[in-house]
Formats: structure tokens, sequence, C-alpha cells
């Protein structure tokens, strides 16, 4: 089974910047494309970003283009996610995730594998 354990979490203020990672188990997981997805109080889990097994696809929702970075350390099996100008707007619960089909894709039921969440905060 894989299992997904998530780092980096925490507080900062608006136009910070903050790392996520994203530790799986076994060589499996690196076999997968991973992603990150979000939930914020009173709200739905939301797509954020999505990386292929190989590293060299991605993708992003809309309201993370260009100050989010998406990418992975195979040997290590870890996913990263670099956020940068972050906005109060982004506060919410990060969860890593992995699906077993190579299609990528920003619906949360083609993703089995997600790990417990790690909490971000981001204040004015």
């Amino acid at each position: 089974q894989v299992q997904l354990v998530e780092y980096g979490g925490g507080s900062v203020q608006a136009g910070d910047s903050l790392t996520l990672s994203c530790v799986g188990s076994g060589r499996t997981f690196s076999r997968y494309p991973a992603g990150w997805f979000r939930q914020a109080p009173g709200k739905e889990r939301e797509f954020v970003a999505v990386v292929s097994w190989s590293g060299g696809g991605t993708d992003y929702a809309d309201s993370v283009k260009g100050r989010f970075t998406i990418w992975r350390d195979t040997a290590e099996h870890t996913v990263y996610l670099q956020m940068n100008s972050l906005k109060v707007e982004d506060t919410a619960t990060y969860y890593c995730t992995a699906k077993e089909s190579p299609i990528l894709t920003p619906l949360a039921r083609q993703y089995k594998y997600w790990g417990q969440g790690v909490q971000v905060i981001v204040s004015s």
C-alpha cells in the first residue's frame, strides 16, 4: 500500500513563500502521477497542481498559475509544491495525493492515495 506524508505547513504573511513536501512509501509511488489538493473551512476540496510520473508533465489550477510550482525527486520518492506570493485566500489544509492512471486530472475522485494534510495559514 502507498502511504503519503506531507511536511512544511505553517503560518506566513501575505506575499511570503512556503514549500511543501510529500514523501511516498516505496518505489511504486514514483510511478504514479502525484499532486496537491486543498480544502478551506466550509469549502469543498479543490485541485491545486499535479505532476506526471516522469516529472515532465504538469498542470495547475488557474488560481495558482504563475505563483506555485510542482516538481518531484524520483530517487527520494518526494513531491514538492513551492508556493510564492501567497494570498490570504490560499489558506487551507493541503493534501498530497497520487493515482494509478497516467492521465493527469483535476478530479479528486480519480485519485486513490491521500496524505493526512498539512495546514497553511496566510495572514494579511
